[in-house]
């Protein structure tokens, strides 16, 4: 059994309410973050990224100007960095659950991030990423390894999904 899970799906499909339901579930057990869109007047304007334990910040915006950019959206990588990156490095030593969201092209964009991600892959500790299901030459890579589950959400199990998650995390915690 694998200690790496990540999820993938359809941008909108629910992977990150999935993965909030988890870290609900383990509270203070998990450190991560989840990323959520901003909307101004209906229209998506950027992301934000907010860790476990409540740091908030910008991950992308449409009025960033940045070498770093997917589509409209210009990458706040230092911010990124700063928010969240470095401080999972600090923290894995008391973790006992990982949770990310997600492994994309925003964030692969920090080589800090890409080098936290082959350390939590190789890490005992228990990790719960979503993954971009788009290609993207790192991500497919990671998708590709041989100790990584990859689990498809979709509306038919994106309910169900958490506690069944939830349920192979314990069993993982307990040995």
């Amino acid at each position: 059994m694998s200690g790496n899970l990540l999820i993938t799906g359809r941008p909108g499909v629910g992977k990150t309410t999935v993965l909030r339901k988890v870290a609900d579930h383990f509270g203070s057990g998990a450190i991560g973050f989840l990323t959520e869109e901003i909307r101004e007047q209906g229209k998506r304007v950027g992301f934000k990224v907010s860790t476990l334990d409540g740091r908030e910040g910008l991950l992308a915006h449409v009025d960033v100007s940045s070498p770093y950019r997917v589509g409209r959206y210009g990458v706040l990588v230092s911010d990124f960095e700063l928010v969240a990156v470095d401080p999972l490095f600090r923290q894995l030593n008391e973790a006992r659950l990982v949770i990310l969201d997600e492994i994309g092209k925003m964030e692969l964009y920090s080589k800090k991030f890409v080098e936290l991600i082959f350390t939590l892959l190789d890490h005992p500790i228990p990790l719960l990423a979503s993954i971009t299901e788009r290609p993207h030459p790192l991500a497919d890579a990671i998708k590709q390894r041989p100790d990584v589950e990859l689990i498809a959400v979709s509306p038919s199990n994106r309910n169900h999904l958490p506690e069944r998650l939830v349920g192979r995390l314990e069993k993982m915690l307990k040995v």
